[in-house]
């Protein structure tokens, strides 16, 4: 009786870092000693070896060298080992531009090369201007199965699937680059579950974790037997999980031996997957770029607050350092709200006053100012003043500015250019501010029973009460509120999702705004909103990056010109 083979596969979720190709292959090494024994091939995701995306590194030949030889040295050292063969990505050289490729390496010495053949072009990825198309992928040989092998984008479209299907592919393997925005997981699922209907095969997705600049990886990787029923999925840490491939009596089918690094099998529900793409894309761009630390205004609002949670999650309380500049117009109650912050998070609270710094630029000015009725110059004097002190003590202490302005106020320019803007990353840059106050609720809601794994702050409310409720203000003069300003955060918001987000006119986005909270919402309004986001793109495009979470963030996503005399 012929007894038909079975694989042993083990598909690992972990953070490389783009351009460390050394490190890169040395964490395929370690998990090769790790699963020796237990996995027949260890699957990684998209262009693991070097990191992912490597923009315009992918042009550089040298880059292409090194990436080339780190290959050939671990195909020469598996030869003829008892460790598991290895699906490893990485740039494969082309006539003009290198391909993106997966290697598939067997412990004979042996390598098949899989071509990326669907590049994409859209929100924040430009996969054209530095790879090759690649032909339409055909099943891989491996010990007694032939593999699907499909690479990020060609995932997202069913006409790979249905080729490789075609060709006698006993199972779909899509190693993955694909980065967090709110809601993509349920997409990623829908579409898996739609191409095991199609083709009846088995589907595992791997992605990468981890921070790169502006983009967040949550992994998310899952496998769906061929019946559609998801056998493991985990997110937001570094994991792996392991499958059986055999051939029963309706086809080839997996089923799955264990699931490793994560106490969950499953991924958050949305407030806390938001928070933590924040934490991870925080924690990666200050560990990745070899940050000590970060550094942070206190004015003792709500968006500095939830900024010290996030890098106190991301960091530990021992790298952040929050700094209070009160001017005349700070009121005694943000400074005892900044204080009390500061204690529930268990970090270190420096005062620097700014009066001194006005006194001297009032002085510095008075000559040319003389007759001339103070207004938003000394508003911005101040901002600027704290801007000057935060940028002198990164530079005497190393710790990076951490900037703390919300997507809302970074649509309509509600903030000041080298001021507030200061910073080297912000992780509410793509947060509106309602939902600034949905996520300060969400984290303070944890009690002694125990944060979600990784997070490092303290547990139970780390958000004063009182910050939470009082009306949001600058403090640049007396009285000031946003609200004044802006008109209600929950109308400001609504309008501005479908103005930049949903890429609306602003009739367009007041009906929609309309019909979305159940009040009018003016046109004049929406237009208004509009001229400011409109006139703010110069201000945008001097701040500092920070995490995309949206399906149209301030980054890559959004390409408008500065120049521009037709509008949004």
């Amino acid at each position: 009786m012929l007894i038909e083979p079975k694989l042993r596969l083990s598909f690992i979720q972990a953070n490389p870092t783009v351009g460390a190709i050394a490190e890169n292959f040395e964490i395929v090494r370690a998990y090769r000693r790790k699963f020796t024994g237990r996995a027949d091939l260890l699957v990684f995701s998209e262009c693991f070896g070097t990191g992912y995306p490597f923009q315009d590194l992918a042009l550089r030949p040298t880059f292409i060298r090194d990436f080339q030889a780190a290959l050939a040295a671990l195909v020469a050292e598996m030869r003829g080992d008892a460790g598991p063969a290895v699906l490893i990505g990485g740039p494969q050289p082309g006539a003009s531009l290198p391909y993106n490729a997966a290697f598939l390496i067997e412990t004979d010495g042996s390598t098949n090369v899989v071509l990326k053949h669907r590049l994409p072009n859209d929100e924040v990825y430009d996969e054209k201007r530095t790879f090759a198309e690649g032909p339409m992928p055909a099943p891989v040989a491996f010990r007694g199965f032939k593999l699907g092998i499909q690479i990020c984008e060609d995932f997202w479209h069913g006409e790979v699937a249905r080729a490789l299907a075609d060709e006698g592919a006993d199972i779909l393997i899509s190693p993955n680059g694909s980065h967090f925005k709110l809601g993509k997981q349920a997409i990623r699922l829908d579409l898996a579950r739609r191409a095991v209907r199609a083709v009846g095969l088995p589907l595992v997705y791997v992605n990468q974790v981890g921070g790169q600049d502006e983009l967040v990886f949550d992994g998310g990787s899952f496998a769906i037997d061929r019946h559609g029923n998801t056998v493991a999925q985990v997110a937001f840490r570094e994991a792996s999980f392991d499958l059986v491939l055999e051939r029963g009596e309706h086809g080839p089918d997996i089923r799955r031996a264990d699931v490793i690094g994560s106490t969950a099998n499953g991924y958050p529900e949305p407030l806390e997957a938001l928070y933590r793409a924040m934490v991870l894309g925080l924690r990666d761009y200050v560990g990745k770029n070899r940050f000590p630390g970060v550094v942070i205004g206190m004015s003792g609002g709500l968006d500095s607050a939830l900024s010290a949670a996030v890098a106190v999650d991301a960091l530990g309380p021992d790298k952040v350092h929050l700094v209070r500049m009160p001017s005349p117009y700070t009121s005694k109650a943000s400074m005892d709200d900044a204080a009390e912050a500061a204690r529930l998070l268990g970090v270190r609270l420096d005062t620097v006053p700014i009066e001194p710094a006005m006194a001297a630029f009032r002085t510095m000015l008075a000559p040319l100012f003389e007759g001339r009725a103070e207004d938003v110059t000394e508003e911005n004097i101040q901002a600027r003043a704290r801007g000057i002190t935060l940028m002198a003590i990164s530079n005497k202490l190393g710790s990076m500015v951490l900037s703390t302005g919300n997507k809302s106020e970074m649509s309509v320019g509600y903030a000041t250019l080298y001021g507030d803007m200061c910073g080297g990353y912000s992780v509410l840059k793509d947060v509106f501010k309602t939902m600034v106050f949905a996520l300060a609720r969400w984290r303070n809601a944890y009690r002694p029973e125990g944060l979600p794994d990784g997070l490092r702050g303290p547990e139970g409310p780390v958000v004063p009460e009182e910050i939470i409720t009082k009306p949001p203000s600058a403090e640049l003069k007396p009285d000031q509120t946003d609200e004044a300003a802006l008109g209600a955060y929950e109308h400001l918001d609504t309008v501005l999702r479908h103005l930049v987000e949903g890429m609306n006119d602003a009739p367009r986005a007041a009906a929609l705004a309309s019909a979305e909270l159940g009040t009018p919402i003016d046109v004049a309004y929406a237009e208004r909103i509009g001229r400011l986001v409109w006139h703010a793109e110069y201000k945008r495009r001097q701040g500092p990056m920070g995490v995309v979470l949206s399906g149209r963030g301030y980054d890559k996503g959004w390409r408008l010109p500065v120049t521009n005399a037709y509008g949004l």
